[in-house]
């Protein structure tokens, strides 16, 4: 294998061989990666709305938060599964590593409607812990794995009481862990092929997959964000690692 290509299984077999150089490299683009879907996604950039423009869009028009995550969702099932999906972004965003139009879209997308649930229920989207978990929201039950090899256990507690207290370093290390694990989704059985650290992913996610994640996501944020005030004390609704019914 050449300098220019590496593979990595960032969550595969203990076996397999990594350079410390190369993952410390891999590393960075995972965290650039998860910045930029959340800046982006959440926040918005030029015509694209973000997270809290689109939320309280939706709440004007259907005058109640739970009618308006419903619609929410809805309404980006319908986008990312929709033939102009792949035109939203047109080229207001440049990501650190080169992935497919398709699915850098599909993340900013799902990032939003993430971010959109949680300031409905009333959190900070520009709280750094709230953004964090919005990045867990796209990786649903695997947030547990990346959580536990952040040092946070979940335990009974919802995503963002577990993470409230942990410093931002640690902070840093989960974004970049959902990172890694965006990237995995990337290439095929957990590998990635990298060529100057840029995936080599081939075709485009079918609509039927992008539906399904994309519905996922939605339920996953409305775990993640339960209204303030009406937490569950239960781990089998509340917890990041439950699996929503």
């Amino acid at each position: 294998m050449s300098d220019d290509q590496i593979q990595i299984s960032v969550y595969g077999d203990d076996d397999v061989p990594v350079d410390s150089t190369r993952l410390e490299r891999l590393a960075s683009k995972a965290q650039e990666l998860s910045d930029t879907v959340t800046n982006v996604g959440v926040d918005g950039k030029g015509p694209w709305k973000g997270s809290a423009q689109i939320a309280d869009e939706h709440l004007a028009h259907h005058g109640d938060v739970e009618k308006a995550i419903k619609r929410l969702i809805t309404t980006h099932v319908r986008i990312t599964t929709s033939t102009g999906f792949l035109t939203g972004l047109g080229g207001l965003i440049t990501m650190p590593v080169a992935l497919p139009a398709d699915l850098t879209t599909l993340w900013l997308t799902q990032a939003r409607l993430a971010g959109a649930i949680a300031h409905l229920r009333g959190y900070d989207v520009r709280s750094e812990e709230v953004r964090s978990v919005v990045l867990m929201s796209l990786i649903g039950s695997s947030a547990t794995e990346a959580l536990a090899q952040a040092g946070v256990q979940i335990g009974t507690k919802t995503a963002v009481s577990a993470i409230r207290q942990v410093p931002g370093r640690v902070l840093i290390e989960i974004n970049k862990k959902v990172g890694f694990r965006l990237l995995t989704k990337a290439g095929t059985k957990g590998v990635i092929n990298l060529t100057k650290l840029a995936p080599v992913v081939g075709g485009v996610i079918g609509g039927g997959v992008n539906f399904a994640s994309t519905r996922a996501v939605g339920v996953w944020a409305k775990v993640n964000f339960p209204a303030i005030g009406h937490e569950p004390s239960s781990a089998s609704s509340a917890s990041v690692g439950a699996e929503p019914e």
